[in-house]
């Protein structure tokens, strides 16, 4: 079987910026800006995770600075007319913040950001504490494993498990993370497990299966005679 997955505590930053609840509306700004995120972490007294403070959130401020909005569609979005009077972390923030488990595996996190729509994840242990934080780049840092570790590792998972008696006539090829997978087999119907398992390697761009062989087909009532 493949090996166990990455986790988001292999690839997560260690040293992050956060700010408190009662942190203005401008330093917040500021703060973005010298560390070049997008978002922040907002902890209470003890460093437990409250919520996240984004860009989004402050862009209220300027979006109704202009009073000649209509009542009608100013009434329609309360919500952001509220942050827009916000001057605090604590006012601004999106509560409860969606946060990640440093013992979550990466695509756990990827589908995360992708459902809740993020770029960033605060990382909590199970009090809620802030461990870190895993950004979109950071899942991507599988992409940079060699050819040469992702053949072996598909050499060592799939093609000795799935078929010890030909490991040796299955050979394995990578370039640029595309896995290319050629021999003979004596069961057709195995391919597709095959496949299934080497994409599953992490750091795999694509899987071409280049294998050929018979189908098995179960014997018959014909066959027996």
């Amino acid at each position: 079987m493949p090996e166990t997955p990455r986790l988001v505590s292999d690839v997560m930053t260690l040293t992050v910026v956060a700010v408190g609840r009662d942190t203005p509306f401008k330093e917040i700004v500021r703060t973005m800006e010298q560390w070049k995120v997008s978002a922040l972490p907002v902890l209470d007294g003890e460093r437990r995770v409250i919520g996240v403070v984004s860009e989004a959130d402050l862009l209220p401020k300027e979006q109704f600075r202009d009073s000649a909005s209509g009542l009608s569609d100013q009434l329609g979005r309360q919500c952001e007319l509220a942050k827009a009077r916000a001057v605090t972390a604590a006012e601004l923030m999106s509560a409860p913040a969606v946060t990640v488990h440093p013992g979550a595996t990466l695509a756990q996190a990827a589908r995360i950001m992708a459902v809740r729509h993020v770029k960033r994840l605060p990382v909590v242990d199970d009090a809620g504490m802030l461990r870190g934080v895993v950004s979109r780049g950071d899942l991507l840092k599988v992409f940079l494993r060699s050819d040469e570790d992702i053949a072996e590792e598909v050499r060592r998972t799939v093609v000795s498990c799935l078929f010890p008696a030909l490991s040796h006539t299955i050979h394995v090829h990578v370039h640029e993370g595309v896995v290319t997978l050629r021999g003979e087999l004596r069961d057709t119907s195995l391919i597709s497990v095959a496949t299934r398992l080497a994409r599953a390697v992490e750091g795999v761009v694509d899987v071409e299966a280049q294998l050929t062989g018979r189908p098995t087909t179960p014997a018959g009532p014909e066959s027996t005679r």
